[in-house]
């Protein structure tokens, strides 16, 4: 029997200045996202080449620049290679880039979705000001007390010992002040609240994006869900929870604990990778892990693939 291998995509804040450089020396690859510029309304080239960290932070251009990095490393795998894994899950926005893998909708329109997605999340967050932090370390019922007495909501368990607060600037800075026992409270570059109610001006817009989807089809690879960790087998009700999770807790660390269930033997975690992998060196102690973060990495992900087979 296969061992099983998951391709996990990264959410907001995997981004940095540059890093889609050397995936254009590909040959198609600029074209691509050139469509996937159109699709989305953002320059994506110039983007993931140009634009300084500040210009990539911004919610509209992240969360489709990030999607259509995964994407077009995906690509890049054969189809036997992808049809190879045993399962796909996203972190936040990557959720749309595992539909996309999974079969669900297809590219383009997964880039019209996360476009739609960062136009309406960013107009969502100039209501307030809000923002988030990584809180590591401590105990959980400990940490989420903190962030409870500080007025804020529990909006990334990450697993591996993180959870991310999210609501008002004050009170971030309250539980910053006031750090659980063995904690450490860590500012995100973010610009609002996700996953929370303040994201909840958003989700009209996002209905509506997801609506205009006309191809919509079950997966053809196990999709674990943010939602809850478990395996959605129905692409309507994939998309449903791509609505859902916006102003919603993303669960990875349920993810990781269903991996682990399902004797998952290794992850490679797609560009722009990084966080998921070392999410998975503290939450899946001892399951190898690839990130993917420039073309040469394809190579580590296809080795991992192989050995699974054997």
């Amino acid at each position: 029997m296969d061992r099983v291998i998951v391709a996990a995509f990264p959410g907001q804040g995997s981004q940095t200045p540059g890093f889609l450089a050397p995936w254009l020396e590909i040959d198609g690859a600029r074209e691509r996202l050139d469509s996937y510029s159109e699709a989305s309304g953002v320059d994506l080239v110039a983007a993931g080449t140009e634009w300084d960290a500040d210009a990539i932070r911004d919610t509209s251009v992240a969360q489709p620049l990030i999607v259509a990095a995964s994407l077009l490393a995906w690509q890049q795998l054969g189809s036997d290679e992808r049809a190879a894994f045993g399962g796909v899950a996203g972190h936040s926005v990557g959720e749309i880039a595992a539909l996309v893998a999974a079969g669900v909708i297809g590219d383009l329109d997964g880039m019209r979705l996360v476009g739609a997605r960062g136009r309406a999340m960013a107009e969502a967050a100039a209501l307030a000001d809000t923002g988030m932090s990584a809180v590591v370390g401590g105990v959980e019922d400990q940490v989420l007390a903190a962030i409870s007495d500080a007025g804020l909501s529990p909006a990334n368990h990450n697993g591996g010992g993180q959870i991310v607060a999210a609501g008002s600037r004050e009170g971030l800075s309250v539980l910053a002040e006031a750090a659980p026992r063995g904690a450490r409270v860590i500012p995100l570059q973010v610009a609002g609240a996700f996953h929370t109610s303040y994201m909840e001006p958003a989700r009209a817009a996002l209905q509506s994006a997801v609506d205009a989807i006309d191809a919509v089809s079950d997966p053809t690879l196990p999709l674990w869900t943010n939602s809850d960790g478990s395996i959605v087998t129905s692409g309507a009700r994939a998309l449903e929870l791509i609505v859902h999770q916006v102003q919603n807790p993303v669960r990875w660390d349920l993810c990781m604990a269903a991996f682990a269930e399902a004797s998952v033997a290794g992850l490679v975690e797609l560009t722009p990778a990084g966080a998921l992998v070392g999410l998975a060196k503290r939450g899946l102690r001892g399951t190898p892990a690839v990130a993917v973060k420039t073309p040469d990495d394809l190579a580590a992900a296809r080795d991992l693939l192989a050995e699974s087979a054997h």
